[in-house]
Parts: structure tokens; sequence; C-alpha cells
């Protein structure tokens, strides 16, 4: 496809390099041209300089023949031009717009066609989803959601003492007492697809599949403790902060904000009432060291610096709170952070470029397209949610029949209300939706039949 990305920051950068390496004609546009001449060196695109919001600049890069447009500048006004203009001069275009304002939320709800939006992206209030899920079991480091929530692929680790420790995962359902399924280990940095006679070591990444119901169960049984989150204290009084905060209030949570800029807290004040803002600089020694994070069941740290986060999520860490979330905006060394006891991380980047890349094939193959893509164990392992529809072969065959291509796993099987996580003998009927996932990123699926050998 032809695909303009209007905005070569964080954003565009990572959505650059992974379309590009799809095959897709990337054409980026830019106002900064040391910007845009780096990414010509690094990837196969065409770079085009100036105001995306501008008609001749979009004329130039090729708007009338594009299928898809991303505006992913910093500036949530030239998004929204840009889209229109885009629009106005191809009516069939698809666009994306990045719009951060919480101010603009109703609006371009309502006049999403006056825009001539396709998708809204906002990294902010995405994140605080993410967050606020991650709160609910305090026990994973992350959680992916499929089959309208039925089924979850969650991560832990193997922590020192652990009853997962020098496991097999032939003898996995004895110690957890439900039935899971490990379709992924992060060992080392480096992604496996393990088999039966896998054994689990201390510090490994475990990405367990299982049904929502079973996740409590699954906590209970390794002695991994959780107890319901009822005070959260918040570092960063950002737009992230706000989006959360507002959701932890609807589920009665109590919410501590700590911000160094005195005017961001008399704003805080005014939108969050019932949310206590602290006016202060996490990063003071005596501050940390007061009782600011005494009664806390979880901090999540969420400034606008990587360093400031990660040390503030360790200090945490050792003093023993419960839940800790880190929000990184470069998860580029993903070995050295996951070396370091910070909890779970999030970054808003990862985030809104899954969800742009799941538009992207859906456009590129209407028929059979994944219904959810997500990137796990730091993006060297896919899983996606299929429909089961006439074209899908194999239909209707036990799996332990079904040949499927090398580090390819059917993990999730949803008929209607009823979810299961397949054995040998299980089928899967037209209708039914299946997760599957990918440990061979060499090769993209981009419909259910890409999996059969």
């Amino acid at each position: 496809m032809n695909i303009i990305i209007a905005g070569d920051g964080k954003i565009g950068s990572m959505l650059t390099r992974q379309l590009s390496s799809e095959g897709h004609d990337i054409t980026v546009i830019d106002s900064n041209s040391k910007v845009l001449d780096a990414t010509v060196e690094r990837f196969d695109v065409i770079a085009v300089h100036g105001n995306c919001a501008s008609m001749d600049v979009l004329l130039q890069a090729g708007v009338k023949d594009a299928d898809l447009l991303i505006a992913a500048t910093s500036e949530d006004e030239v998004n929204l031009l840009c889209c229109t203009t885009a629009h106005a001069l191809n009516p069939k275009l698809h666009t994306i717009g990045r719009i951060r304002n919480p101010e603009y939320t109703e609006q371009i709800y309502k006049m999403r066609n006056v825009f001539g939006l396709s998708m809204v992206i906002n990294p902010e209030n995405q994140t605080a989803v993410e967050i606020d899920r991650l709160l609910k079991y305090p026990g994973f480091l992350r959680r992916d959601t499929f089959a309208k929530g039925s089924t979850e692929i969650v991560e832990l680790q193997v922590k020192p003492g652990s009853k997962l420790c020098n496991v097999r995962l032939m003898d996995l359902r004895s110690i957890v007492n439900c039935q899971v399924l490990v379709c992924a280990v992060l060992r080392e940095g480096n992604a496996i697809a393990p088999k039966g006679d896998f054994v689990l070591r201390e510090g490994d990444r475990v990405f367990f599949t299982a049904l929502s119901q079973n996740l409590t169960t699954l906590l209970k049984n390794l002695d991994i403790l959780t107890r319901r989150v009822r005070h959260v204290t918040i570092c960063g009084g950002g737009r992230i902060s706000y989006y959360l905060a507002g959701r932890l209030k609807k589920s009665g949570i109590s919410v501590r904000i700590i911000e160094k800029n005195y005017n961001r807290c008399r704003e805080l004040c005014e939108l969050l009432p019932d949310a206590d803002i602290i006016h202060g600089d996490i990063s003071d020694q005596d501050l940390l060291e007061s009782d600011i994070l005494a009664g806390s069941d979880a901090v999540v740290t969420m400034t606008g610096m990587d360093e400031m986060n990660i040390i503030v999520s360790m200090y945490a860490v050792s003093k023993g709170v419960n839940q800790v979330i880190t929000k990184i905006s470069h998860s580029g060394n993903r070995n050295l952070i996951n070396s370091m006891s910070l909890g779970s991380l999030v970054c808003p980047r990862d985030l809104v470029c899954n969800n742009i890349v799941r538009y992207v094939r859906a456009m590129e193959n209407q028929t059979g397209a994944a219904i959810s893509v997500h990137a796990i164990a730091d993006g060297q392992v896919e899983a996606l949610e299929f429909l089961v529809d006439e074209h899908t072969r194999n239909v209707g065959k036990p799996l332990k029949e079904i040949k499927l291509k090398p580090d390819v796993l059917l993990v999730g099987i949803a008929h209607g209300a009823s979810t299961e996580i397949p054995n040998g003998n299980s089928v899967f009927q037209q209708g039914d939706t299946v997760v599957i996932v990918d440990t061979n990123k060499r090769e993209i699926i981009r419909q259910l039949n890409d999996i059969f050998a």
C-alpha cells in the first residue's frame, strides 16, 4: 500500500520502520530536513520537506494516489487539518490522526466525518487504559486480551524461590491447577517457543495463555499474593496521569499525584477535585525518604524523563511497594531495562504503533484480516486473533491432525460465549475466533490460512 506518514517524531519513526519492513511504500513528511535526511539514510522511503497540513505539500507527497495517511505530528491542530485536507483531496483515503488534548475528545467523536478521520489515536489515553488493566491484577507484568475479554495472554517473571523454578512445562498443570498454556518464554533477551520438555529457570519471563476467569486461580496457586488496589501514588502530572486518575476514581480507588510544576498542580486540582495533588519534585531525596509512598498499594512513575521514572520505580520496589508500573518512552535497550527491578513497563509509543499496524493489516486484507494484533515478548512475538470464515482451511478437524508452520501455536478458541485453551482433540468451526502466537517474525501472518503448513 501507499502510506503517507506526517510527522517524523518518535511514533512516526517507529511506524516508518515497521511498515516499511512489511513491504509498504512509505512517504514521510516533516518540517525538519535533518530528521528527514536521517530517515532516508535508514529506510527505503520517500521524504517530503514541508508543512504536512499544506495542500501543496500533500500533493507533492502523492496524496491522490495514497491509500492511508497517518498524521502523527506533535500538534493536534496540525494533525486535524492534515487529515481534513488530505481527505478532501482524496475522498477514498483512510486517515489516522493523533489527537491528545482531552478538550477535543467529545468534539472529535461527534465530528469525525467532518474532519475526515477514519481512526483517532490518543497515546496518553491508551496508556492509561493499559495501566488501569494492570492495576486490576497486581501479579502480572502485562495483560493482552482476546475473544472479547474471555481469553488473555499474561506475563509473569520467574523470581527466586518461585514455584515455577526448574519446572518442566508438561508438569505445570499439577502446580497451577487450572488450564493454561505457555505460549512463549523470554530468556536472556531471546524469545523461545517452548515444548513440553522445556524447563523454566529463574529470571525467565513467561507468557501464559489463560481464560480470564482463571487468572486469580493462577496467581493464587503460584503463591503470588494479590489484594485489591485501594491507594495509588502517581509520579508526574501529565496527560496520562489525568486520564488514569479519572479511571481510578470511577473504580473507587484513592489517587495521589505528585507534580513539581505549581501551575499544573492548580490545574489538576480543578480537573480532579477528588484526587490528592501534591506539589513537589519526586527527584528530591527528602521527598522520597519521607512517608510519601507509605500506604500506597501501587506506585506509577510517569514523569517526562525515563531516567527519573526508572530511579523512582527502583526505589519503590526496594521499599516493598506491592505493585510498581514504569512508563518508558524509549524501549530500545530492553535487555538493560529488563535487568532492573521496575515492575511492569508501559510504552505509549508501542501501544499506538501496535494499533495502527493492526489497522493497516486489516486494510490490506479486508477478508480474513486479524481482529487484533499484539506484540509481546519485547516485540519478538506476535499474538493475533482471527475469525474462522468460509475460506478457512481445516475447519472441523482435530488440532492433532493439523500441521502448523514452525514456531506457530494455536492457543485459544472461542465458540461464541464458550472459550477454551485447546488440546489435540479441539476443533474450530466457522464463526469461531482463534488466537495464535507466532514466534517467527520473518514471515508476516496476514490471514488465518497463513498458519497452516
